[in-house]
């Protein structure tokens, strides 16, 4: 299925060499461990929790789902064992067997307080039916075998290690336990104050990964920073894909609010411009500042820092207000229903590598968690780069974004008007059955002085008659030439016939020839793919560079 799911992103966006990203997608409630060569087979584990989204002292009831099955052929491995750890904080709380007959097991999990042991295991119980042959918890029909303890009643990173001790027969055993380290995230609210000349400020950290303390304010820069517990060493880090914390103060606090650019540090070390998710959409009343820290960084930090730093058991994490920011932003709108918003600081410009922040929307103008996407831009001469898809196709195809809100850093290379095709592709743990396009055209300013040049949706009225896309079609599909099309379009627009953004005719240029990406416009717009502001856009281009003379 997801080999299948690659080609069609291959046929949107043609086939390219493919170019890789860290893409900042490890689900807060799933994850899949590194796979194991196994009769032939890659298997591996997925973990999933549901909720996903998970605070502690929120639910009274979760489930752990855990897959265990073939990554080459995307296949469940069947009538499985497993032993099933969950540990945090280096604190086992959890440990059983359990026997599955499809290779996904389901555990119910009640979190349950007052745990006073000092090995908190003693206080977890345990129900279910015993298999008379494997010897694991199981549950008939759609019953779950039962958990009851001290899990997930506190934020922070669990660590559920499986080991499969038998696969294909309840009387089989693998020769060799196979061990998967998989981890979920559950979050926990701490509340704060900063305290100024005239009042006390409310601030929210949301910690995924551990009790955070020595909140403090500094006044002279209005840097928020806080401790959090970490284990710092190599092979520690190994395992962690992301540490996640999310800091919410009021929109009214003027340093915090949502037109503020930040910077972040972890130990010290300011962290790159993705690490940091600004979410100003989900309250109405809050400005919201993710810090989303990878595997990948947590490695460079430790590089920056040098390994008498592997040794600390303590993270860091510092949040200081920049200026004010100016944003170019464009929408796309999918046939689902649901829009993006793509956007960037307008001091960026042609030749820089420029942080673009895509956020997903649903029908209700929520934020789509944990959506799946893929896109590629296409150049003024018709040729794509910047290709994403993800590195993960064994799971799903595209980039995940946890919190519906992802930066990708882009280097538009010259002037001209540009196309981002954005692909939905999924959203949760898995891959839409449809896969839904939008294609947008949007230019960038060339410097930091000059002024943004174009934008993607006209504030000027368009009006193309349905008539034209006839004009359109037969161009596209080489029935008339460019002389013929553009000698056209030229005398609708003298005529009124077709009215356009007002642009600067740029000297007409008679050995200009149209680009590819105009004419694959021309037939996304007869085939109603893209809207008519979209294909003035175009049209507005050729106007530009003298292709069209009006």
């Amino acid at each position: 299925m997801y080999y299948k799911s690659l080609l069609l992103i291959a046929a949107v966006f043609v086939t390219l060499p493919f170019l890789s990203e860290d893409a900042f997608g490890h689900g807060l409630g799933g994850d899949a461990a590194p796979p194991i060569s196994f009769e032939g087979m890659q298997v591996t584990i997925f973990t999933q929790l549901d909720p996903a989204d998970m605070t502690a002292g929120e639910v009274d009831s979760a489930n752990i789902a855990i897959r265990f099955y073939d990554m080459l052929t995307d296949q469940n491995l069947e009538q499985v064992t497993y032993r099933v750890e969950v540990w945090r904080s280096g604190d086992l709380l959890a440990r059983n067997y359990f026997y599955d007959e499809d290779g996904e097991l389901n555990v119910e999990v009640r979190p349950k307080g007052d745990c006073y042991e000092a090995k908190p295991w003693k206080c977890t119980e345990y129900y279910g039916e015993v298999h008379g042959t494997a010897g694991g918890l199981f549950a008939r029909g759609d019953g779950r075998p039962l958990i009851d303890g001290p899990i997930f009643e506190k934020g922070g990173l669990y660590n559920v290690k499986v080991s499969i001790e038998g696969a294909t027969s309840p009387r089989t055993l693998v020769a060799e336990p196979l061990n998967f380290d998989t981890f979920v995230s559950v979050a926990q609210d701490q509340s704060f104050f900063i305290k100024t000349a005239s009042a006390e400020i409310p601030v929210n950290v949301k910690t995924y990964y551990d009790d955070v303390d020595n909140f403090a304010f500094n006044q002279s820069n209005n840097a928020i920073s806080f401790d959090m517990p970490f284990d710092w060493t190599p092979e520690y880090i190994e395992l962690v894909q992301m540490v996640h914390e999310e800091i919410r103060v009021p929109k009214s606090f003027e340093p915090y609010n949502p037109e503020k650019s930040f910077k972040g540090y972890v130990d010290g070390v300011e962290v790159d411009q993705r690490v940091l998710v600004m979410d100003p959409y989900s309250s109405e009343t809050e400005n919201i500042v993710h810090f989303l820290v990878t595997g990948t960084e947590l490695q460079r930090i430790n590089e920056v820092l040098g390994t008498s730093h592997e040794s600390s058991k303590t993270m860091n994490f510092e949040l200081i207000p920049q200026g004010n920011t100016e944003k170019n932003s464009f929408d796309m709108s999918f046939d689902n229903g649901y829009r993006a918003i793509i956007s960037w600081d307008s001091k960026y410009g042609v030749g820089d590598e420029i942080p673009f922040e895509f956020s997903f929307f649903d029908n209700n103008g929520g934020l789509v968690k944990d959506v799946i996407y893929a896109f590629g831009l296409v150049d003024p001469q018709g040729n794509q780069f910047n290709l994403m898809t993800g590195d993960t196709p064994e799971l799903f195809v595209g980039i995940k974004s946890i919190e519906g809100i992802a930066t990708h850093m882009i280097t538009i290379p010259d002037d001209g008007m540009y196309t981002l095709n954005l692909v939905l592709t999924g959203e949760g743990f898995s891959n839409y059955d449809e896969f839904f396009q939008a294609s947008q055209m949007f230019e960038v300013g060339v410097s930091t002085s000059s002024s943004f040049i174009g934008t993607p949706a006209p504030t000027q009225s368009v009006n193309i008659p349905d008539w034209v896309k006839n004009n359109a079609k037969w161009w596209s599909d080489g029935e008339i030439d460019d002389n013929t099309f553009a000698s056209g379009i030229e005398f609708m627009i003298k005529q009124g016939i077709i009215s356009v953004p007002t642009t600067a005719s740029g000297v007409q240029n008679d050995n200009a020839t149209i680009p590819d990406w105009v004419r694959n416009n021309a037939a996304w717009w007869a085939n109603g793919q893209i809207d008519d502001n979209t294909f003035a856009s175009g049209i507005q281009f050729l106007v530009k560079e003298g292709i069209i003379s009006v």
